[in-house]
C-alpha cells in the first residue's frame, strides 16, 4: 500500500541523534553513525520528527510501505516506561488518531498496564502542532483600532516567487511560516513594515529541496540586506530556520538571521 513515510537524507544526518526523541514509536535508531528508519511498521508518517533534526535531513515521502502496526509500536513502546507510553498516546490524540489510539489502550488494557493521564501538556516529543485547542484571546477589549496594512510585494508564496523580482534587490527580507501572520495581531507593524514577506510552510509543504534552491539563488543575486524570520513555537515549524540556513550555506552568503518565535496564543516567545 502506498502511504506517508519518514525518508532521511544520509549525506545530510550527522547521527546526532535528536530526531530520537521526536518519535516516541521507536522507528529511529542511530545505526552506523547515521539516523536509520528500523521498520515502516513502526513509522505512522506523521513527521513529529522533522522538526528536531537541525540538519533538515528528515521530509514526508508518499511510497509503498507496510501498513503501520499499532500493536506492534505498543509491544515496543511499552519497554521505554511510564512516559514514552504516555508520549505516544499525546502524539496519537494530538493529531486526531483516534482508531490508533483506542487500540494502544486497548493493549495497555489487554495486558494489565496502567493507562497514563495523556490528556495533559503534551511532552516535548509530542507534536502541539496537531493538537485541537480553543483559544480565548484575553487582549481583544477596548475601542477597535484600524492599522494600515503593510504589504508591499506579491506574489508572497515561496512556491509562486520569482526570485529575480526587481522588489528583492537589497531586500531586508521576512521569511513567515504560514500560520505565523494569523496567530500574531500585530504582524504586520511589527514584523512587516518596510520588509519584502515570503512564506511557507516547513512541514506541509513537499517542495522544500526546491525551496532551498529558490531562497539560495535569492541570496546569491540579490544582495540582501537582513533576514527576519518568524515562526510557530511548534516543534516541526523551527524547520524554517534550518531551510534558510541551508540556503545561505548553498549561495555561500553570511547574512545574520533574526529569529522570532510566536506562541500559539498568539505572543512573542
Amino acid at each position: 500500500m502506498k502511504r506517508d513515510v519518514i525518508r532521511i537524507n544520509e549525506e545530510k544526518c550527522t547521527g546526532c541523534g535528536d530526531c530520537i526523541t521526536g518519535c516516541p514509536e521507536g522507528a529511529l535508531q542511530v545505526i552506523d553513525g547515521k539516523a536509520r528508519l528500523i521498520s515502516d511498521l513502526f513509522c505512522d508518517g506523521l513527521g513529529a520528527c522533522i522538526g528536531t533534526c537541525p540538519q533538515g535531513a528528515i521530509e514526508i515521502e508518499q511510497r509503498e510501505a507496510e501498513p503501520y502496526d499499532e500493536k506492534k509500536v505498543m509491544s515496543n513502546i511499552v519497554n521505554g516506561g511510564a512516559n514514552v507510553i504516555k508520549a505516544h498516546l499525546q502524539h496519537l490524540q494530538e493529531h486526531g488518531e483516534e482508531g490508533y489510539l483506542q487500540q494502544a489502550i486497548d493493549y495497555l488494557n489487554e495486558n494489565k498496564l496502567d493507562v497514563p493521564d495523556y490528556e495533559e501538556k503534551p511532552l516535548a516529543c509530542g507534536c502541539p502542532g496537531s493538537m485541537t485547542q480553543d483559544i480565548n484571546p484575553t487582549s481583544q477589549h477596548g475601542e477597535p483600532v484600524m492599522l494600515t496594512a503593510q504589504l508591499q510585494n506579491w506574489p508572497i508564496q515561496l512556491q509562486l516567487l520569482n526570485p529575480n523580482a526587481p522588489y528583492l534587490k537589497n531586500a531586508d527580507l521576512l521569511l513567515a511560516a504560514d500560520c505565523a501572520p494569523f496567530a500574531y495581531a500585530n504582524f504586520h507593524q511589527r514584523f512587516l513594515k518596510d520588509k519584502v514577506l515570503i512564506i511557507f510552510c516547513p512541514k506541509l509543504d513537499q517542495t522544500i529541496e526546491q525551496y532551498i534552491d529558490k531562497l539560495a539563488a535569492i541570496f546569491e543575486k540579490q544582495d540582501i540586506k537582513s533576514i527576519t524570520i518568524v515562526h510557530m513555537e511548534v516543534p516541526c515549524c523551527s524547520g524554517i530556520e534550518v531551510i534558510v540556513k541551508r540556503a545561505l550555506e548553498k549561495a555561500n552568503k553570511n547574512i545574520i538571521i533574526k529569529d522570532y518565535t510566536i506562541s500559539i496564543n498568539g505572543e512573542i516567545v
